[in-house]
């Protein structure tokens, strides 16, 4: 999967990015994307991308295999990371869960559906046969229209997320079948 990579892609605006799966050569790029973004989406994130030691150890502890994770490289910014999970075993080896976060700059422009398109080709290719991510549905709402355009279906669950001042979300469950 990794030897398909680098690839240029254009985005609706004809700015070009250079699409590659992260290695432990990026920590300090990816951290500093992680620092640009804005604190909003910052503290909505799946994971604490303000502790440089979980990036880090995401540089040292690379498995292809069970996270395969592709960067959106605007010369030696990274703009996107976007990353596809899956289990080694059990009722869901076969589905797939992507997540993403991406530069302000870069958003509307096509870019997530880009990047989503890159996993959707990847997990056939690998033999899963679904695809899924949750989203925070009022705060993520054009992903949800953006993935429900690509086929995903879509199920909302009310208050089934919590943001870090402890208020309810309506979370919505995506999910394409392969």
């Amino acid at each position: 999967m990794a030897n398909r990579y680098p690839q240029e892609a254009a985005v609706r605006d004809g700015r070009r990015v250079l699409l590659k799966p992260f290695t432990g050569s990026d920590v300090d790029a990816l951290y500093a994307f992680f620092q640009r973004l804005p604190e909003d989406t910052r503290r909505f994130a799946w994971d604490r991308i303000d502790d440089r030691g979980l990036i880090e150890s995401w540089g040292r502890q690379i498995d292809y295999g069970k996270v395969f994770p592709l960067l959106a490289w605007d010369g030696t910014r990274v703009v996107a990371d976007a990353s596809l999970h899956r289990r080694d075993g059990g009722p869901l080896r076969l589905v797939g869960r992507i997540k993403w976060l991406i530069d302000p700059d870069f958003r509307g422009v096509g870019l997530g559906t880009l990047l989503v398109n890159h996993f959707i080709t990847l997990a056939r290719h690998e033999g899963l046969r679904h695809l899924t991510c949750m989203l925070i549905s009022d705060l993520e709402a054009d992903a949800v229209h953006t993935l429900e355009g690509l086929g995903f279906q879509s199920y909302k669950i009310p208050r089934y997320g919590t943001d870090p001042d402890g208020q309810p979300h309506d979370m919505t469950k995506m999910v394409l079948e392969l």
